[in-house]
């Protein structure tokens, strides 16, 4: 089934996201992941199968491999959840996980190895990426020199706004600000290591992060298709950009389209949400080495 909402009855709904439902279970909270995606800021009215599950069962699987930093995660077994969720089963099982309450940041923490995306983009306008001065000359997709921190805002609805170092400390105190900046690039540089090994590489992704009992954690997904630009090592060639294990499939056929990218958003053809839901799939396999349940 291609869940697009979650609604539990007698459990309080605390928000509502692009992709994710969060609930309150008093001690802890339960996070759910729709099969809703987005594109050019939109919520699209069709669902992508099964990209619930991948986004649960990935952020699960790097949760144990980064097990270096602290993080809110407790348990995605449908089995560990507590018996109220279990009237449930149908909406919950593979794609929603039981977490620590935490007061998240109010800033996201981007990492960017490789000049894609914005950062290509402020590149061929001003030379930096993420406001940081790197060599003159670099063709799209080439590797930095060394990972960049970039972090942003953090936007309920429509897109994170990029904001510079000097903002980041002011937001968050020099002390906080440097914590989350290190994390942040260790935690990207475990993650490539490891993706490289399944021939991935990752370009950039974003974490977050918030506090607990004043301990600084990791939450929210985690080096997902979704939060990441994943490449086939093999397919990544400078001067060029390669294919990724994302959303580019509706990417690519929304722009075919008469739409002026302000909702409503159009429905998607079954084989775009089925080729977008392989690709989905194909990153998890990959990465994690196991099935997906």
């Amino acid at each position: 089934m291609t869940l697009l909402e979650c609604n539990l009855p007698g459990i309080p709904k605390l928000r509502s996201g692009k992709v994710r439902e969060v609930f309150d279970l008093g001690d802890s909270l339960l996070i759910v992941a729709t099969d809703r995606i987005s594109a050019f800021d939109c919520i699209l009215p069709t669902g992508i199968p099964r990209k619930g599950e991948v986004l649960t069962q990935m952020t699960a699987f790097w949760y144990g491999v980064l097990d270096f930093v602290p993080n809110h995660f407790l348990t995605a077994r449908f089995e560990a959840f507590p018996a109220v969720l279990h009237p449930f089963e149908a909406q919950l099982r593979n794609r929603s996980m039981l977490v620590r309450k935490a007061n998240p940041l109010p800033v996201e923490c981007v990492a960017r190895g490789h000049i894609a995306g914005s950062g290509w983009k402020e590149y061929q306008t001003a030379g930096t990426v993420g406001g940081h001065e790197v060599p003159a000359g670099l063709l799209q997709s080439a590797k930095l020199p060394a990972p960049l921190f970039t972090p942003s805002t953090k936007a309920e609805s429509g897109h994170d706004e990029n904001i510079t170092w000097k903002e980041c400390r002011r937001i968050l105190g020099d002390e906080l600000a440097i914590q989350v900046r290190d994390l942040t690039i260790d935690l990207y540089e475990h993650g490539c290591a490891h993706a490289s090994r399944a021939g991935i590489l990752i370009a950039d992704t974003k974490f977050e992060f918030g506090l607990a009992d004043g301990e600084l954690i990791l939450i929210d997904e985690c080096l997902t298709p979704d939060s990441s630009r994943f490449w086939p090592a093999n397919l990544w060639n400078p001067g060029s950009n390669p294919p990724s294990y994302d959303k580019q499939f509706v990417r690519d056929y929304l722009e075919t389209l008469d739409w002026d990218k302000t909702p409503p958003a159009p429905e998607l053809p079954a084989d775009v949400a089925e080729k977008t839901s392989a690709k989905y799939i194909e990153a998890f396999e990959q990465l994690t080495g196991l099935k997906l349940p």
